[in-house]
């Protein structure tokens, strides 16, 4: 008998990213991978807690997965923490990587690694109030607090209230002047200084994130830090996760073609339709599935002309997936 061998939850995860990462784009990447840590969007405290819309509903096949938050006071991250774990999320992380002006603006986010004990006395809360564990996913620094000492004394504190799981994006973020897309790209990534802070603080699990696009880049990072978090990447080109559990997780499941994925999407596809969702709502996530193959394109525009009209249902995948060619 194969022995099992443990990795940390986040050896291998797909990135938190608002506006994307919705239950339905959980469930076709949960259909490829079963180890994957994945990531809900960014959720406020606000809206868990104050909110009319119902932001954490999930499935039950998306585990493990864990709950991004996004706030600053130790109360209602603890509130809301709690009705996460309630709901059946495995983990909880905290935001303090996004520098968009409107998180800014809510005191959440890049801007609280100038305050490490606001975000350490946070996460002790959030673990005192669910005894799930907690992370936080952060940048290597902010503005002009990009030094290396400024990223070992936040870890530090941080970790002395009880966290010991960080993401760190490898860019540091400015908070002034740069807009969330350029604040992923313009920043010079530094993946030394996250390899150099895993040796400085062997104890914590580190998982690694910033324009990572590779199995090998990962194989890289992986001989550094205990965890690589992919996110653009993967969006736009899904299948790289049938493999995953085969190359960080040691599996022996079988690989499916990306014809046997979109079969075993069509079930769901039905029953979120019978809800009331719209095709386009799941299909936008699979844009990428045949990405590389003939015909990707005319499957791509199929399905984006098609998919968001009343009435469309699984027939308007099954006509795009014929013009693609299998290699």
């Amino acid at each position: 008998m194969k022995k099992e061998i443990k990795y940390p939850s986040n050896r291998f995860s797909i990135a938190p990213m608002l506006d994307w990462t919705d239950r339905h784009c959980r469930h076709f990447y949960r259909i490829m991978s079963k180890n994957a840590l994945m990531y809900t969007e960014m959720v406020t405290t606000g809206a868990i807690l104050f909110g009319k819309k119902d932001h954490l509903k999930k499935g039950d096949t998306e585990s493990p997965i864990c709950l991004q938050l996004g706030g600053f006071a130790s109360v209602d991250l603890a509130k809301a923490a709690l009705v996460g774990k309630q709901r059946g999320y495995n983990e909880i992380n905290l935001n303090v990587g996004c520098p968009s002006d409107r998180v800014q603006n809510g005191r959440f986010g890049a801007c609280l690694m100038a305050e490490p004990d606001l975000v350490g006395n946070a996460v002790s809360a959030m673990s005192d109030a669910t005894g799930l564990p907690i992370s936080v996913k952060t940048r290597i620094g902010i503005d002009e607090l990009d030094s290396y000492q400024f990223l070992c004394d936040f870890i530090g504190q941080v970790n002395d209230k009880g966290c010991n799981t960080f993401i760190i994006h490898a860019r540091k973020a400015w908070l002034k002047g740069l807009s969330p897309k350029q604040n992923r790209e313009r920043p010079v990534l530094d993946y030394h200084r996250v390899y150099q802070l895993k040796k400085d603080f062997p104890r914590l699990i580190i998982a690694i994130n910033g324009g990572i696009k590779t199995f090998n880049q990962c194989k890289i990072h992986l001989e550094h830090v205990d965890g690589v978090m992919l996110g653009r990447e993967v969006y736009s080109n899904p299948y790289l996760l049938s493999s995953v559990d085969q190359t960080f997780f040691a599996s022996d499941r079988e690989v499916l073609t990306r014809y046997q994925i979109l079969e075993k999407m069509y079930l769901y596809i039905e029953q979120q339709l019978s809800n009331g969702a719209y095709l386009n709502h799941i299909a936008r996530h699979m844009l990428g599935l045949f990405q590389g193959m003939p015909g990707a394109r005319a499957w791509r525009r199929h399905l984006s002309e098609y998919g968001h009209k009343v009435g469309s249902g699984i027939e308007v995948m099954q006509k795009a997936a014929s013009f693609v060619t299998e290699i």
